[in-house]
């Protein structure tokens, strides 16, 4: 099996990855206006939306790879962390306090 790395994956599932991702942005940014939280013609909010939940799905992506996650189970994380978008960050820097805490906080000589 090849290596994997961020270099390795193809354009095409860059583009499923992250509109897959910006779907989910899209939904939520719909419910928000729904729900009177924001504005329906506010593109500069839309468009924060839909970058944060790109990165948020791609991010999701890289971690269900380096997991071996079944691709159906990665396809439904980074949708529903795409709809999620900085809310699944929040939670993945929590987790990797949690888990690379007592490297990153000991004190450097």
């Amino acid at each position: 099996m090849p290596e994997k790395d961020p270099t390795t994956y193809s354009l095409i599932t860059y583009l499923w990855v992250t509109g897959l991702a910006a779907w989910g942005g899209l939904v939520n940014f719909y419910r928000k206006v729904e729900s009177g939280n924001a504005r329906a013609f506010n593109f500069i909010e839309l468009v924060g939306e839909l970058a944060t939940s790109a990165f948020s799905g791609l991010i999701t992506f890289w971690l269900c790879e380096a997991a071996q996650i079944d691709q159906l189970i990665t396809a439904a994380m980074v949708g529903v962390s795409g709809h999620m978008g900085s809310r699944a960050i929040f939670q993945m820097e929590r987790w990797a306090q949690k888990r690379f805490g007592e490297y990153t906080n000991k004190e450097r000589p």
